[in-house]
């Protein structure tokens, strides 16, 4: 996926189906591995691939399944950490001098500009990052569906509130970038997630809340719900 400044490339690994992603600014060679987890050789020689140096590291969440590789990747690349305060507090992991962010903060990648949201619900310092007309998700957000709620940091109500926000301030031409292959596609738009997720179409946090929590546990691939068809 290439934009104005910058190339995403994704790579799927572990037994969870999580998606690594490698932002290249491509004017300095520069790159920033999200959630390195699962297998450090393979995110390694991406980058080795594509001839450039991984100088950022970006963490959505600190859930271990998005995590597990930091140390590998830390140990070949002096890189810097970026995470949400809130989250660095959830966690509780004193590590060397990460860089703590805010919510509306802004990360300088070469020539690339990344944008932090805040956007808790599965996590309290749960984040999104947003390049161009592109958003990385983490656990907030799947292709038609959205991060569970009952796990430690969790809350439905919350996360509730974390997708009205989205669907009021993101563009319809948004694609979104998740953290798992879970779906039966990897990306989706924004107006197509709004359609089709139904995580969106509960119209207030109660029937939202009765829907997340009770939702059995995924067995087959997300697919697009119509409004049509949504169960409240």
């Amino acid at each position: 996926m290439t934009g104005k400044s910058y190339t995403i490339d994704s790579l799927e690994l572990g037994p969870m189906e999580n998606f690594v992603y490698l932002i290249q600014d491509d004017a300095t060679g520069r790159a920033a591995v999200v959630d390195p987890a699962w297998d450090v050789p393979a995110i390694l020689s991406l980058a080795e691939q594509k001839g450039v140096k991984i100088t950022d590291i970006l963490l959505t969440h600190s859930h271990h399944d998005h995590i597990n590789g930091l140390e590998g990747v830390l140990d070949r690349y002096d890189a810097q950490l970026h995470l949400l305060k809130p989250e660095a507090e959830f966690w509780g992991n004193c590590l060397d001098l990460p860089t703590l962010h805010h919510g509306g903060d802004k990360i300088e990648l070469g020539e690339t500009e990344i944008e932090i949201l805040h956007t808790p619900g599965h996590t309290p310092g749960s984040a999104c990052y947003r390049l161009g007309d592109e958003l990385i998700t983490g656990d907030t957000m799947f292709v038609f569906g959205c991060g569970r709620c009952d796990l430690a940091g969790g809350n439905p109500e919350v996360m509730f509130n974390t997708l009205r926000r989205l669907k009021g301030e993101l563009l319809d031409s948004t694609v979104i970038l998740p953290g798992h292959n879970y779906a039966v596609q990897p990306t989706v738009t924004m107006k197509e997630q709004v359609e089709g997720n139904p995580f969106f179409h509960q119209d207030n946090v109660a029937d939202f809340v009765q829907y997340r929590m009770h939702t059995p546990k995924r067995k087959s691939p997300y697919e697009s719900e119509s409004k049509d068809c949504c169960h409240h």
